[in-house]
């Protein structure tokens, strides 16, 4: 039995050799043939890993920039509440990033992606904390969630409001002035009139 698979092998190679084809890899070349294939896999995966990592963590320093330049006024109100969910938004990205790093095995990205959800949750708890009564605060003007009622209830005028009033204003001045130029550089001829009219009213009348 032995023999007849000796045969076998044997006409498996002088068949490989009839058709210019290299020789069977022992299984050892086999092994280490698949092994070299899977380390090149990963390269490639932590390789693209890599560039989506850095894209994540781009757009996570965006977010920071956001609210190092934040435009709008954020000590109650709705622009707390949005300040407050751009925060939510980089630390959601900072677990996003952890993930991906921690399952490609980048320590580095991992670690900036740990500062930024301790960065995160730290610029939270700041805005958070003193509104539920847990950091020391001024008792005359604590910090509120809300707005007090005395200031929603201003009105609040746009910039494009602003300039609409302004622009009005600036027309009716210009046309009152016109008017005041037409109404002086009449009056001699409305005083002639006047005093055509008088003097018909006391001309005596033909009978």
């Amino acid at each position: 039995m032995a023999q007849q698979d000796d045969w076998s092998s044997q006409l498996k190679k002088i068949e490989r050799e009839f058709e210019g084809l290299p020789p069977e890899p022992s299984p050892a070349m086999k092994k280490l043939l698949s092994e070299e294939e899977r380390r090149a896999q990963e390269r490639t995966q932590q390789r693209a890993a890599m560039f989506g990592g850095g894209a994540r963590l781009i757009l996570v320093f965006a977010l920071f920039a956001a609210l190092a330049v934040w435009p709008y006024e954020r000590t109650c109100g709705l622009g707390l509440f949005y300040y407050l969910g751009v925060e939510l938004v980089i630390i959601v990205g900072g677990f996003w990033v952890a993930l991906t790093t921690w399952r490609h095995r980048l320590p580095k990205m991992h670690m900036l992606s740990l500062l930024i959800i301790l960065t995160g949750l730290t610029l939270m708890a700041v805005e958070i904390l003193p509104r539920i009564g847990y950091a020391a605060v001024d008792p005359k003007h604590p910090p509120q969630f809300s707005c007090p009622a005395t200031q929603s209830a201003l009105p609040r005028t746009s910039a494009v409001e602003q300039r609409v009033q302004i622009a009005t204003r600036s027309i009716e001045a210009r046309w009152q002035a016109r008017a005041d130029e037409l109404s002086r550089r009449f009056r001699p001829q409305r005083a002639a009139l006047t005093r055509i009219e008088r003097a018909e009213l006391l001309s005596p009348q033909a009978p």
